[in-house]
């Protein structure tokens, strides 16, 4: 591995962190009247200088840079008090499917507007009745024509109240295995037949949502890869989900470190506890090793490689040790912890924050016992997992009463 940017890398970031010193101070210095314009304003700043997508052609409007730019320009832009959440699922994983496998015209109508973050997209993919299983999808799409009529429903899918469209993967095939029955879709989010509802969430929000699709019309010109084979597409948009949602964030050992030498336990400082202490060098430990996997990848990209599957660690290391570390922050603030009012809070609430969204980050992207069976697999070389119903068609496939 190398910590150390190579001189063109070092240039970069400081021409990167000079354009965000002075446009960051100009985007705040702008009224906007909620976070979705802001974020909207500060993503079409953010495209006008070639940063918005820094790998993609400048043909489609990127910065036509390398992996390694656009890390840099990450970790920059993270040190700043900027929107940009908005639109990381389709940037990051919707419009690279749609730029894979949509016609000319297509890519045209719609890459440029959710790079400019004029419009956002969301992915449909998880089902109530699938759990983990992205291929056990049961909503069908029927053909009609030159259109495929869809009924089914969809949960867990992030941002749909607030986006315009999205790509969405269902069933066309019940008598071939599951995998090779699927096909995929974009679609508008404001079609006839679909209804979307937020779930509230215990953490107060409700970013989550079910969508309902009841004869919801999709013209086959939409349609993303071939019939019946959407499998494939949606491992392009799964591999780029699994790579986004393993960056981590959140409260870490630093932070809980600096909370345990304010809080007093039942012998004086909790820093001073031999247990806290053990589980503390504990996280320290898994955040070193985590990092230098990250650098792993970034050592990859810089040198014009592309990372392997191995990516899958750092989502499960992360998840854990942020449901973990924030669990014991709230037990340690003892009544405290109970309150949800940033303003009253260490840190801003950041481990009450933890304690709420750690568990869905397990889920997200991926089980921890999904990506276990790709490390196992894919990292390890180790025997395949039995599958019963791999060559089974699906329609024989048992369901619940």
């Amino acid at each position: 591995m190398d910590f150390n940017d190579t001189p063109e890398e070092a240039a970069y970031r400081a021409a990167a962190r000079a354009w965000l010193d002075s446009n960051v101070a100009e985007h705040k210095a702008i009224a906007h009247p909620d976070d979705m314009t802001a974020a909207k304003s500060w993503q079409a700043r953010k495209a006008g200088a070639g940063y918005a997508q820094i790998t993609w052609p400048r043909e489609w409007g990127g910065g036509g840079g390398t992996p390694i730019e656009s890390v840099i320009f990450g970790q920059e832009e993270a040190k700043f008090p900027v929107q940009y959440g908005y639109f990381t699922i389709g940037l990051g994983m919707c419009v690279p499917t749609v730029m894979a496998f949509a016609d000319a015209a297509t890519k045209s109508r719609f890459v440029g507007p959710a790079l400019r973050g004029e419009e956002i997209w969301s992915q449909l993919f998880s089902e109530p009745a699938g759990g983990s299983d992205v291929a056990a999808i049961r909503t069908r799409a029927v053909r009609d024509g030159e259109d495929w009529v869809v009924n089914g429903q969809k949960v867990w899918t992030s941002g749909a109240h607030y986006s315009d469209f999205g790509i969405v993967l269902v069933r066309t095939n019940t008598d071939v295995p599951k995998h090779k029955g699927l096909t995929m879709f974009w679609l508008d989010l404001k079609s006839p037949g679909i209804e979307i509802r937020p779930i509230h969430q215990m953490s107060g929000g409700s970013n989550f949502n079910e969508i309902y699709f009841t004869d919801v019309r999709i013209p086959d010109a939409q349609r993303l890869g071939a019939v019946d084979d959407g499998w494939k597409v949606a491992l392009v948009t799964l591999m780029n989900e699994r790579l986004a949602v393993g960056g981590g964030g959140g409260a870490g050992p630093k932070d809980i470190l600096a909370l345990a030498r304010e809080l007093d336990a039942a012998d004086g400082p909790l820093i001073r506890d031999p247990a806290f202490r053990q589980r503390l060098a504990d996280w320290y430990v898994q955040a070193e090793g985590l990092r230098n996997t990250r650098m792993r990848t970034i050592t990859a990209l810089s040198r014009g490689q592309t990372p392997g599957p191995e990516s899958s660690i750092g989502k499960i290391i992360a998840a854990n040790q942020l449901q973990d570390l924030g669990n014991a922050a709230v037990e340690a603030e003892d009544q405290y912890g109970i309150i949800n009012d940033p303003a009253l809070l260490p840190l801003k609430g950041l481990f009450q924050s933890a304690v709420m969204n750690g568990p869905g980050l397990r889920i997200a992207g991926g089980t921890d016992e999904i990506l276990k069976n790709i490390i196992a697999e894919r990292v390890l070389g180790l025997p395949g997992e039995i599958r019963v119903d791999k060559d089974a068609a699906f329609k024989d496939l048992p369901v619940g009463r």
